[in-house]
């Protein structure tokens, strides 16, 4: 009997990361095929000595790590080893699927991706392409050539993939940090604000947005002569900067963090919102509903961060910014929002129509489908 419950049992492989914004949508991915198939059986694969080697443990699934990392600008002996642990990397991928036996390989972007499915797919594994962004990376259109199905968030993604293998399923989010009802009276009390002026929410990730982060000290002085009350997660690089600035003003409003931990609460107090456009944190502010000025981090691999933008913008969903605007522009934008009610409640109508629930469900049944018509 128990035998034939592990012959019956599913293997799925995951993998990717590199970031908060690919790991923590793989791990509700497995999470929810777990639910639905409790003696599902998991291998994550990600990139040694990233963040997905800590966090995926962490959350009670096994990694093994691949000796792979990007392309480095500006430091080119640092790049010459890359085609040797691309090559150690496929040997290693193709050993783990070996000896895995998967029935189904999902990729969800980040450096472990590629050598993965790549391997996977050439041992005839069916794959999954789950992409966060309204522009694809050149690995996932490559691997979308043999993969069998690919979730996508954004509407138009016909232009990248073939019509009939794509999913409009959103991208999957931590579920905590999205459910918003009743946490503000616990918000406003945890980041020490009052109810009699509006809140601004500032987020750039934990290593900060250094656009954002200029345009928000430039801005400080016309924000607390206005009254308005600030939520400024700054990231490690800039957060003694953001502080002697507040202190130096007297601007007791503006509440600095080096990482906010509870941005559920964060969200709960937000009257209007001024973040990066990640994948990841666009789906959010869809999903919470709250009106955002976005600026695009230009580095973006294929600038897709401004593509994920004007998925929004172009529909007068949210507020676009480039990042070298930021210091003339962002403290006037920000002012010119929150004085506007009407814009504000248009703007909140506008995001929530974009917002699409339960991703980490739809793609878990995705997951499943493939696994068991595949290998029946």
């Amino acid at each position: 009997m128990s035998n034939d419950r592990e012959q019956r049992s599913l293997r799925v492989m995951i993998a990717g990361g590199g970031t908060g914004g690919h790991v923590f949508p793989a791990i509700a991915i497995a999470q929810a095929v777990r639910e639905r198939e409790v003696d599902t059986r998991f291998l994550f694969v990600g990139a040694e000595g990233k963040l997905e080697m800590q966090k995926v443990p962490a959350a009670g699934f096994p990694i093994e790590g691949l000796p792979i990392r990007g392309f480095q600008r500006g430091a080119l002996l640092k790049n010459l080893g890359l085609p040797w642990m691309l090559i150690r990397s496929m040997i290693k991928a193709r050993r783990l699927v070996r000896g895995f036996k998967p029935h189904v390989a999902v990729g969800v972007g980040g450096y472990a991706s590629g050598p993965l499915l790549e391997a996977a797919q050439r041992m005839k594994v069916p794959t999954l392409i789950q992409e966060q962004n309204s522009y694809p990376g050149r690995t996932n259109l490559h691997l979308a050539r043999r993969a069998q199905r690919i979730c996508v968030a954004f509407q138009g993604m016909e232009k990248f993939f073939p019509k009939e293998k794509i999913l409009i399923t959103g991208n999957p989010v931590r579920q905590d940090v999205v459910k918003l009802t009743g946490k503000r009276p616990r918000g406003m009390e945890h980041f020490e604000l009052r109810d009699d002026a509006p809140v601004l929410l500032i987020t750039g990730g934990s290593l900060g947005a250094r656009g954002i982060n200029r345009g928000v000290e430039a801005a400080l002085g016309t924000w607390k002569d206005a009254g308005l009350q600030v939520v400024w997660q700054t990231g490690t690089p800039f957060v003694d900067q953001a502080r002697a600035a507040v202190n130096a003003l007297g601007y007791s409003d503006c509440k600095v963090h080096e990482f906010v931990d509870r941005m559920d609460l964060a969200y709960a107090v937000a009257d209007l919102v001024v973040a990066r456009a990640g994948a990841i944190s666009v789906s959010e502010l869809c999903l919470v509903a709250k009106p955002a000025i976005l600026v695009p981090l230009p580095t973006a691999a294929e600038d897709h961060q401004t593509h994920n933008a004007r998925a929004l913008t172009d529909r007068g969903a949210a507020v676009l910014m480039h990042d070298t605007d930021t210091v003339e522009q962002l403290g006037p934008k920000v002012l010119e929002l929150i004085r506007d009610e009407k814009e504000l409640d248009r703007l909140r109508l506008a995001i929530a129509g974009s917002a699409t629930h339960d991703a980490a469900q739809a793609i878990a049944a995705e997951v499943i489908r493939l696994a068991r018509t595949w290998n029946s």
